[in-house]
């Protein structure tokens, strides 16, 4: 069976894409830096014009076709760990990304921190599917997705992972809290194996949150 195709803006090491390859996908990633620890195809660009020249046909994207579309635009303008004088430094790049992507008129997903002005997002927690994590992200598709319910009680003792590095313990980090974790720790905190560094994880989401929502873009694609 041929595998569908999705393209990963804003990639980052690919935490998302991560998800979508076990869920079937062949990924391509685009960012505008270079992520050498990215575990797929990668295409260093900026995001929108990668998108333009998908829809024009022309540029880093013109030739290629893709099933669906997954985009993470940075989420710093909306996260509560940025300090509000800090955030007019900040791009609002959301209505700009689901305009270019309702152009292509495939199936798309954006991904943000609460507090980002998505469309009739719907939650994904780690508690849902067995993770240290809680790490609250939300999703907003222009196809169906059916959502566990989170299951903070039964989840036991939670990690952060957050920040550039050093360990220590906090109650009251945004999206979480928990005894900060760094590391290999972070990394099977979040359910990665493909890198271990800090800042990388820092702003990863779990593949276990894109492998669900991938399962059944796959079905919704067949």
């Amino acid at each position: 069976m041929i595998r569908p195709t999705i393209l990963d803006l804003f990639c980052k090491a690919g935490g998302a894409a991560k998800g979508y390859s076990d869920a079937g996908f062949t990924v391509l990633g685009v960012d505008i830096a270079p992520q050498p620890n990215y575990p797929f195809p990668f295409v260093q660009a900026d995001a929108l014009d990668a998108l333009r020249s998908l829809i024009d046909g022309c540029g880093p994207l013109g030739g290629f076709t893709f099933d669906a579309i997954h985009a993470s635009p940075p989420c710093q303008l909306y996260s509560q760990a940025t300090n509000m004088h800090d955030k007019t430094q900040y791009p609002d790049l959301v209505g700009p990304t689901r305009e270019l992507l309702e152009a292509t008129g495939l199936p798309y997903i954006i991904e943000n921190v609460p507090g980002a002005p998505l469309l009739d997002p719907f939650t994904l927690c780690g508690s849902m599917f067995g993770l240290a994590v809680r790490r609250h992200r939300l999703f907003e598709t222009n196809f169906a997705v059916s959502v566990p319910s989170c299951d903070h009680k039964g989840q036991g003792p939670v990690v952060g992972v957050y920040g550039n590095g050093g360990a220590w313990d906090s109650t009251n980090r945004p999206g979480g809290g928990g005894r900060k974790v760094v590391g290999a720790e972070a990394a099977a905190a979040m359910g990665i194996t493909h890198t271990t560094t800090q800042t990388l994880l820092s702003q990863a989401i779990p593949p276990a949150y894109t492998r669900h929502i991938g399962l059944q873009l796959a079905q919704s694609i067949r």
